[in-house]
């Protein structure tokens, strides 16, 4: 494709559906649950239908993707996605809507796992770091977006009508791909599906311990800021005082230090090394969760106090995203796919668990949140402080290009 910022709209595109599968239909909660004669907690619960599939299915799309290409596999995806979202829109009951949430799960993340696969098809260091934060401005805007549009749907079109708008996304998005996005792989470098090889390549992940570390420091940085976006019901109705058309309120500071995250790891590409990066991120979200403890521990739980910390932390975490996607990705040079399944694998798996048991433990306060962001975050730290350790921990280049 000629037009580079197109190819990187699309990708990053592609990367948010997922998130506004999340949050979209968020505050639709109560209306569901009404409507399908559904307790909150079934409802709820459709979050976890949705992030359990998302995060299982992830590890072998981009062994699909490394086997058969990037580009028919993603729009498949997008069918599919679509066909979930109006099995969502017309669901008759609870159980129905959880079939809808699960179909929409085993989809979103194709999107997000062959996406930054491209970046990396086509682009090399420090151009690729690049173009890997150009994507994470798009990819940061999403969770802010999608709540706030379903903000404003839900009392014109109803909770179905939500689904019906992730339909149209999904199409127009799938028309976009088929006009404009070309294949990265050429035939020559793709992989077999045939089990032996690939459980050979998914048990050298497994023993490569630098990839695994900083997988789980992705991940467990991701589910500190997390806890407050699935935590948003309660966090904004009731810790907060808000009504069910103010979750702006916590998501547009939460994306205003993404995207200035974003921008930052953009200008700084180049300037420092991936690790370093990541580093610099960390401190950054150290001091943030320093002082979203103490404004939990002093200052009342209403406006503005427990958001003052949230974009601090969501800068940092936007400064280790390029970072730590090329230092996983790079780990696996000839199976660039299957590495970004088990990158964004773990992360999806931390965050269903997550949904699963963090948030209905911690949201009760604002206190409980803030510690658990804390510790979240340290375990992220110390994971990623151990992957650099020891004689396997390299910078951008992978165990067989050292080897070679």
């Amino acid at each position: 494709m000629r037009n580079s910022y197109l190819f990187v709209l699309l990708v990053a595109s592609l990367a948010s559906m997922g998130q506004f599968a999340i949050a979209t239909y968020m505050p639709a909660f109560a209306a569901i649950a009404e409507e399908l004669a559904a307790t909150p907690v079934q409802v709820q619960q459709t979050l976890t239908a949705y992030l359990l599939p998302f995060a299982l299915a992830l590890f072998w799309h981009g062994a699909i993707a490394d086997a058969i290409g990037r580009r028919g596999f993603l729009l498949f995806g997008l069918g599919l996605f679509f066909g979930a979202s109006l099995l969502c829109m017309l669901a008759p009951s609870i159980e129905w809507l959880f079939a809808g949430r699960a179909l929409q799960g085993l989809s979103a993340g194709i999107g997000m796992v062959v996406g930054r696969v491209m970046i990396r098809d086509r682009f090399d260091g420090v151009h690729a770091q690049r173009q890997m934060a150009l994507v994470a401005i798009g990819f940061s805007l999403a969770p802010a977006i999608a709540p706030l549009c379903g903000g404003w749907l839900l009392p014109w079109f109803g909770w179905r009508g939500i689904f019906a708008f992730l339909a149209l996304l999904s199409a127009l998005l799938l028309f976009g791909c088929w006009r404009h996005l070309a294949e990265t792989l050429p035939i020559g470098k793709r992989q077999s599906l045939h089990p032996l090889a690939l459980s050979r390549a998914f048990a050298e992940q497994l023993r490569d311990a630098p990839f695994v570390l900083i997988c789980l420091a992705n991940a467990g940085a991701n589910a500190a800021i997390y806890l407050y976006v699935l935590s948003a019901p309660t966090f904004v109705i009731e810790h907060l005082g808000l009504g069910a058309q103010s979750f702006a309120w916590l998501f547009l500071p939460i994306v205003g230090g993404l995207l200035v995250g974003a921008f930052a790891a953009h200008r700084v590409a180049g300037r420092m090394s991936a690790a370093r990066g990541v580093l610099l991120g960390s401190a950054v979200m150290l001091l943030a969760t320093l002082l979203n403890i103490g404004l939990s521990l002093w200052l009342p739980s209403h406006v503005p106090w427990p958001l003052l910390a949230l974009p601090i932390f969501a800068l940092g975490l936007m400064l280790t995203q390029p970072g730590l996607q090329l230092l996983a990705l790079d780990r696996f040079p000839e199976r660039r796919g299957l590495a970004s399944s088990g990158f964004i694998t773990v992360h999806q798996l931390v965050t269903a668990l997550s949904s699963a048991l963090l948030v209905p433990l911690l949201q009760d306060s604002t206190l409980s949140l803030a510690l658990g962001m804390a510790a979240l975050q340290y375990l992220a730290l110390l994971a990623f402080w151990f992957s650099q350790r020891g004689p396997t921990a390299r910078h951008g280049t992978s165990h067989k290009e050292q080897n070679t």
